[in-house]
């Protein structure tokens, strides 16, 4: 394993598999029942193996969990898992209005002079 490929944290898998719309559409039709691979895969204009490997992407970074009963793979959302990239936003989000209240109470106090 690279020095590069040690530093990915579970949360840059999140933000790689959230990156795709594809992606990101299934989690919104997860996010409403489980659902088999082939109805996640009907709206989507792709091969099946294509679509499998979009799949795979979510499941390898913890968004989605399958099972197999006979031939079907149902999957399912984790939704704590997106909690980290909830998280991150949160921590963001928080930082730039702090800079942008500063920036504000500096340029208020610059017109007053």
């Amino acid at each position: 394993m690279t020095v590069m490929a040690e530093s990915v944290k579970p949360i840059d898998h999140v933000f790689r598999a959230l990156s795709d719309s594809t992606r990101r559409r299934v989690l919104e039709r997860l996010s409403r029942s489980p659902a088999s691979v082939s109805e996640l895969a009907r709206p989507f204009n792709m091969a099946l193996p294509s679509f499998v490997q979009h799949m795979s992407v979510l499941e390898d970074c913890g968004l989605v969990q399958s099972r197999k009963l006979g031939r079907v793979r149902t999957y399912e959302i984790i939704p704590k898992r997106l909690r980290l990239a909830e998280d991150w936003m949160v921590c963001q989000r928080a930082l730039w209005e702090q800079r942008l209240d500063q920036l504000d109470t500096y340029l208020i106090d610059l017109k007053e002079k």
